[in-house]
């Protein structure tokens, strides 16, 4: 069987499924250096990219699109041959707790294409449940699990799944009545963040800023109350969902009217929300378990609020289960990967999704730009590179990482022990100053140099570095103390495992720092070219292949 699917709307990607195995996934900010959260605008971008991979749409069993945001009925807007189109798809969520979060809605005699008459559809809210579950080791042993969606336009919702009862999701309701966006919206009132009260939107952009700005603030218990109180006293119009997509807006206000007067320090203010907002979660879904009695001890977590890597860890840490999954693309990234694996699991019995995170474009490997120099460079080069210069270098190689995440592939590596790194990364990356730069370290050595230290292979979890290490690691310990690890074993990548422990017999250290490589606002470098012409490094590692600047730029 095989399964296309789409997703349309923000962070646009066009993922296939073949016999229950994703052949790739490819969200348009990959391709020629697209803008974040790029929107597919017209339907001959996905004819077209479908036929440079070898499909057409008369391939496919099944094309299925995530559903949406609509006035009554859910539709998306878009183009063909540059004639507008309004699709009719499934609704951004269920409508009530009744409804089979599976059930699909399907568009008959609706013409996608010249070749295509129907598609399907599932609300949005399905997408994420399936990508975090099919995705999951918890389906490949067929285990049930509760799964949690906060995403930026819903409540955080519980669901639980028994794989026996393949085409039944159990809506177990709304924990609390804040959407995923409030976290974003809130922050614009209050410095660095605030801007033109006029000119306010959900700014998918600064989630992951205002994570990061927090460690420069400190919870304040007079704050956390007044958050609190202005919850309460609003909470009856928090309930209604006419008011779900205005009233972060409204919270805001209403919090800064209780505290008129108060001397808070805004990022005392940006702090204690951050904290809020992870308390409601941990409590909330304590008190809903508590509820429903326990069922499992797995959680799987999808919906852009599972990239807050604090929250993630607070649900960890709070052991209300025995194991957390969340996939490395739990936002909306992996909205096309979830809607085919929703028609997967409506078709099948199959529940299993057969993935890898490496499922991206693949390097186009063309010519750099001028001013660069070429020569063959092997691991064990590379290694002594990045030790003998102390700079940062690209590495590029293979399929581009699913996902927000570089995790090797399209990543900028550097030395972590080099204590002016961070501020050198965050300057050529036109970063703020207190954004953290990521380490990326050998599986098996992690527990050394952080607590707990386990497994994470996709950057979804917060870390201590070890007191000991803090002062030799400087680049990749951020301001708390804390850092967002990439652990790395040999069946993961082994060319970042090989690099790694190359690194480690020169340098002693078996870390680096790893970021995104890309143009400020726009995805991964698809190409050789885009990263020499970027510029902004003087070594640029692809495939065995060493690229280094002519004239080069000269670091403190």
């Amino acid at each position: 069987m095989k399964i296309c699917g789409l997703k349309l709307t923000h962070d646009s990607a066009i993922a296939v499924i073949e016999n229950g195995k994703l052949i790739f996934s490819t969200e348009i900010e990959k391709i020629a250096n697209g803008n974040r959260f790029a929107i597919i605008d017209d339907l001959d971008t996905v004819e077209t990219h479908l036929c440079e991979l070898g499909y057409t749409l008369n391939d496919f069993d099944h094309l299925v699109i995530d559903g949406w945001v609509g006035q009554s009925d859910a539709f998306i807007k878009t183009h063909r041959q540059q004639i507008p189109l309004t699709l009719p798809v499934a609704p951004y969520h269920e409508k009530n707790k009744s409804k089979n979060i599976l059930q699909n809605y399907h568009f008959d005699e609706y013409r996608f294409a010249p070749q295509v008459k129907s598609y399907e559809s599932y609300t949005h809210v399905a997408g994420h449940i399936a990508s975090a579950y099919c995705t999951s080791p918890f389906a490949k042993k067929k285990e049930s699990a509760y799964i949690l969606i906060w995403d930026g336009g819903m409540y955080p919702r519980l669901y639980f799944y028994n794989p026996n009862r393949v085409h039944t999701v159990n809506n177990l309701g709304p924990l609390f009545y804040l959407v995923g966006n409030i976290y974003a919206i809130f922050a614009q009132y209050f410095r660095p963040f605030k801007i033109n009260e006029n000119v306010l939107k959900d700014e998918l952009s600064i989630a992951g800023k205002i994570m990061a700005f927090t460690a420069l603030g400190k919870m304040d218990d007079k704050i956390l109350q007044a958050l609190k109180d202005t919850y309460k006293e609003h909470l009856s119009k928090a309930r209604a969902l006419k008011h779900m997509p205005n009233f972060a807006y409204e919270f805001a206000r209403a919090f800064i009217q209780r505290v008129k007067g108060c001397s808070f320090n805004d990022a005392d203010i940006i702090t204690s929300f951050h904290h809020f907002l992870e308390q409601m979660l941990v409590q909330c879904l304590r008190l809903r378990l508590n509820q429903t009695g326990r069922k499992s001890e797995n959680l799987c977590y999808g919906g852009g609020a599972a990239l807050n890597i604090k929250w993630n860890t607070s649900i960890r840490n709070s052991g209300l289960f025995k194991n957390i999954w969340i996939c490395p693309f739990p936002n909306d990234s992996g909205s096309a990967i979830g809607a085919a694996c929703c028609q997967m699991m409506a078709s099948s019995t199959e529940v299993s999704l057969d993935w890898n995170v490496y499922s991206g474009p693949n390097l186009i490997k063309n010519a750099p730009s001028s001013g660069w120099t070429t020569r063959a460079c092997s691991i064990t080069e590379l290694a002594a590179l990045l030790h003998s210069q102390n700079e940062p270098c690209i590495f590029m190689h293979g399929k581009a990482e699913l996902g927000p995440r570089a995790l090797g592939n399209r990543s900028i590596l550097a030395a972590a022990t080099v204590p002016h790194m961070k501020n050198l990364l965050n300057i050529i990356k036109m970063r703020e100053h207190y954004r953290p730069v990521a380490p990326i370290c050998l599986e098996k050595r992690a527990p050394e140099f952080f607590s707990p230290g386990c497994p994470d292979p996709y950057m979804l979890f917060q870390h201590e570095v070890r007191s000991d290490w803090a002062k030799k690691l400087p680049a990749i310990s951020h301001i708390d103390g804390t850092a967002r690890l990439q652990t790395v074993s040999g069946s993961q990548h082994p060319l970042l495992y090989e690099l790694l422990t190359e690194y480690e017999e020169i340098s002693g250290s078996p870390i680096l720092c790893n970021t995104s490589a890309n143009y400020k606002g726009s995805g991964f470098f698809p190409d050789i070219y885009s990263a020499t012409a970027w510029g902004q490094v003087n070594y640029i590692w692809a495939d065995s292949v060493l690229f280094e600047k002519t004239e080069k730029i000269k670091f403190i």
